[in-house]
Order: structure tokens, then sequence, then C-alpha cells
């Protein structure tokens, strides 16, 4: 005796428009993820403009200079007569490095006395931010 299903077969369908808006949420999800990701330790300046290639810094501090004669190491407020025994704690190795984050309009000499503090304080490799044309 054969038996028949009270409803016919189907067969199955692919819906491919809630595909695309799943794979359109993931990458938006990888891109704000990216973007939280990145290493921002500097206050935001006016960087001067410059043509630089990529540096790599995952062993670095950032030493930010403002136009109003302001020094941060990463968000931190220090002062020249502070600013040694600050990176002497943050010297984390001899191929540590200081990326100078300078205002474009903050005075040259502040920033050459905080580049000779850091080199009293032991760091001996120097990356300098600028903005791309």
């Amino acid at each position: 005796m054969k038996l028949h299903r009270s409803r016919p077969h189907r067969r199955g369908r692919i819906e491919i428009i809630p595909m695309i808006d799943v794979m359109f949420f993931l990458l938006a999800s990888f891109m704000l993820a990216s973007l939280s990701m990145q290493a921002l330790n500097s206050l935001p300046v006016n960087l001067p403009r410059g043509e630089a290639a990529a540096m790599d810094r995952k062993d670095s501090v950032t030493l930010t200079v403002t136009k109003d004669s302001q020094i941060y190491l990463d968000k931190t407020p220090a002062t020249l007569a502070t600013l040694a025994s600050l990176l002497k704690n943050m010297l984390r190795g001899p191929d540590s490095s200081i990326v100078v984050a300078a205002d474009a309009a903050a005075p040259e000499g502040l920033v050459v006395q905080a580049l000779l503090e850091a080199r009293r304080a032991g760091f001996a490799h120097f990356l300098i931010a600028v903005q791309h044309d």
C-alpha cells in the first residue's frame, strides 16, 4: 500500500535579499571594530603637512605638544621638569620609540627641549607625525 502525503513536496529556495542584509551588517560591524582597534594615544592637534612613509609603532609612546605649550605623554599631562622621569618609567626596551605629535603652531624650542628630555630618558628612536597632503 502506497501512502500519499497530504501536501505536495516543495523544493527549498535560497533567499538572497536577507543574505545581502546580513553581509552588509557584518561589513559595517567589522569596519567599526577595526576603527576602534587603532591605538590613538595622542590628543587631536593640527599636525604639519608633509609626505612620510607609514611606520611601525607597536611599542611606542606618544609625545604630544600643543600650540599653547602643553606637553602630554599618551594623554597624560607632563611638564619639562617631569618629562624625563615619566619617560624612564615608560621605557620598554632598547628599541622603544616615541611618536612626536607636535602642533604646527607649537613653539619649536619647546619641541626640541622635549626631544632632548626624551633622549636623556633613554629613547633613541623618534617618529614624527605629519598630516598627508
